[in-house]
Formats: C-alpha cells, sequence, structure tokens
C-alpha cells in the first residue's frame, strides 16, 4: 500500500496560491477533483454533479459550486466565504500534486488523467483564446508571486509552443522541468500516480469516459457513495455528454466563460483525442516518449497514453520468498 507523500511544496505563481488550502475546514464527506489541466476537470465537475444531484439542477452554476481552490483569484477571504457557504455536499478542484495538499483520510480523490499530447493541444486553445480579463485577473490582481503569464503569440504555432512546453518549466516552480508557461503535466501525474492505490483515491481516465461513460459515471457514483437511480440515469448520462456539455457552455464553464473569447462554447472546445498527429513532427513525438519516460515510472506513461484498467502492483521477490518459505515451515511442521 502506498503513503501519502509529506507536503513539502508550494505553489505560487500567475496562477497559484496554493497556501489557501490551509485556510479552510475540512469536511468529512468532501470530494476533490484533482488533474494537471485540460484532461477533463470540468467533465468530471458535471459528472459529480449530476450524481450528488440525482440528475435535477444543482442550487447553483456548477463551476460556481465547484471551485478551483488553489488558483490564486478571487482572494483568500472571499474564496474561504464562498466555500464554507456551501450547504451541499462539496466537490472542489484542485491542479496541484498531493505533496502540496495536507492529505484527509475522509476525502475522496478523483484523478482524471490524458495523454499529455492531447491535454498539451487542449491547453494551447485554451490559451489562445484566453481574452485580456483572463490576462488581467492573473497579471493585475495583487499577490502574484514571480512574473506574469506572458501573452500569447499568435505568430507561434502549436509546434513551436510544444517545445517549449515540453522543455521548459515556470521559474517559481524549480523542481518542475517542463510546462511552460504554466506547469507541469508530467510532475503532476508521476505524484498522483504514487497513491494511485490507496483506498479514498480513484483514477479515472479520459480515453475511458470518450468509450464508456456510463460506465465510468457508474465506477465514480460507487467511489463517493451515491445511489444510482436508474430511471433518472440515461438522462444523467446524457447531460454529461460532450455534445450537451459543448451546447451549454456557458453553464459549464468557469465565470460562464467571460475569460475567454467565445464564451463557454470555446473553453468547452472539442473533446476530441488525436489533434497532436496533424501538430508535431516524428521527431518531436519521440522528444514526448523520451521526456514521458524519464519523467515518469514507465507503468505510469504506459497508462496516461492508453488509460484501461490500473496495472497491480507487483510484490518484491522478496516479499514472495518469505511467504513461500513460511508455507513450507507450515507444511513441514504439519508434518511432524
Amino acid at each position: 500500500m502506498s503513503s501519502w507523500p509529506a507536503k513539502t511544496r508550494i505553489y505560487e505563481s500567475h496562477h497559484f496560491d496554493s497556501g489557501v488550502w490551509d485556510t479552510l475546514e475540512p469536511r468529512e464527506d468532501d470530494i476533490l477533483i484533482c488533474t494537471a489541466y485540460k484532461s477533463g476537470t470540468t467533465w468530471m465537475q458535471q459528472i459529480i454533479a449530476q450524481l450528488l444531484f440525482n440528475g435535477e439542477e444543482p442550487p447553483a452554476l456548477v463551476p460556481d459550486m465547484s471551485m478551483w481552490i488553489d488558483l490564486r483569484v478571487p482572494p483568500r477571504a472571499v474564496k474561504r466565504e464562498l466555500v464554507e457557504g456551501l450547504r451541499t455536499r462539496r466537490f472542489l478542484k484542485t491542479h496541484l500534486p498531493p505533496d502540496a495538499l495536507t492529505y484527509r483520510p475522509s476525502t475522496k480523490y478523483i484523478y482524471v488523467a490524458r495523454d499529455g499530447r492531447d491535454a498539451f493541444m487542449s491547453l494551447y486553445n485554451h490559451y489562445k483564446t484566453a481574452n485580456e480579463n483572463w490576462y488581467g485577473a492573473l497579471n493585475d490582481t495583487p499577490g502574484r508571486v514571480g512574473p506574469e503569464v506572458p501573452k500569447f503569440d499568435p505568430q507561434m504555432t502549436p509546434a513551436e509552443y510544444f517545445d517549449k512546453w515540453v522543455a521548459k518549466g515556470w521559474e517559481t516552480q524549480p523542481w518542475e522541468q517542463d510546462g511552460w508557461p504554466f506547469w507541469s503535466l508530467f510532475y503532476n501525474f508521476d505524484q498522483w500516480w504514487k497513491v494511485r492505490d490507496m483506498p479514498n483515491v480513484l483514477f479515472v481516465h479520459f480515453n475511458d469516459l470518450k468509450q464508456d461513460l456510463a460506465g465510468e459515471m457508474r465506477k465514480v457514483a460507487k467511489f463517493i457513495g451515491t445511489p444510482i437511480d436508474e430511471g433518472k440515469f440515461p438522462t444523467q448520462v446524457e447531460k454529461c455528454t460532450f455534445a450537451y456539455m459543448k451546447a451549454n457552455g456557458d453553464a459549464c464553464a468557469p465565470l460562464g466563460g467571460a475569460l475567454w473569447e467565445g464564451g463557454g462554447k470555446t473553453f468547452i472546445n472539442k473533446g476530441s483525442n488525436g489533434r497532436w498527429k496533424d501538430e508535431l513532427s516524428s521527431e518531436q513525438l519521440a522528444t514526448y516518449d523520451k521526456v514521458a519516460k524519464e519523467r515518469m515510472a514507465p507503468a505510469a506513461a504506459k497508462w496516461l497514453y492508453t488509460g484501461g484498467p490500473l496495472p497491480k502492483k507487483r510484490c518484491s521477490k522478496l516479499i514472495v520468498g518469505g511467504i513461500a518459505a513460511a508455507s513450507l515451515a507450515m507444511v513441514f511442521l504439519s508434518l511432524k
């Protein structure tokens, strides 16, 4: 059984204020939706809302109820008031790795992963369509640590941005070697991978959500302890499809999509995989493979590509040998 790492990382940047977690009172039934970025975060928020409210309309917009806690805006005091004021079961959001969070044994952690190349393409669109309000919130709000998030350069292609994203970190997170100008997907995923077999951690892959949405929703419902009403479940699944979320983008996107050109329908972009095949060269794909293998465990890198059942942890030879020796000793003693 793995164990939660000690809290050793502090994330502070144009996006992050990880210390805000220390100001919040945990609740026994909290749910925490965890991702690196652009991996199905909003999708999982919609799924949890449908399950918790049994297909009925939530009392508020899902993004308002399921806040990104470690985002540095709004200010801590405002965020605390909003979060502590929630009267329903909380399903909050984080983009932090576990070594930047205080472990709560009663919290249900749901980690959503996606092939890094697909996450990058979605991140590129997220960055490309950000408007002046987005830059103002991140760069001009008091309390920013480190430099501003740079303005998107429309002259740079996805391939040119990829070269920087895969090889350069952000200066306020010196332990990360990639992810510019945001943070590292590889570090985030690898840290969560190390705690994947803890009983209150559930891993979900973007590919599996696309292939069997209803089945994955049942798995999530069981994990958070929410019964399914079979009469309502088909409608709940329909409301969690990408088509439904795209059509209702302003209700699903943070702040109604106000920080992106085109609003919520831009934020809820395509939900498709494989767009990198038309943008990245064979050399760049080889670089991605090399970096993934260097910065993540081999089994982690493989599962991030594909999803599916998590690999079972193998017992060491020492442990297996010890069990075998003990078994033989018991047989010998029983024959005496």
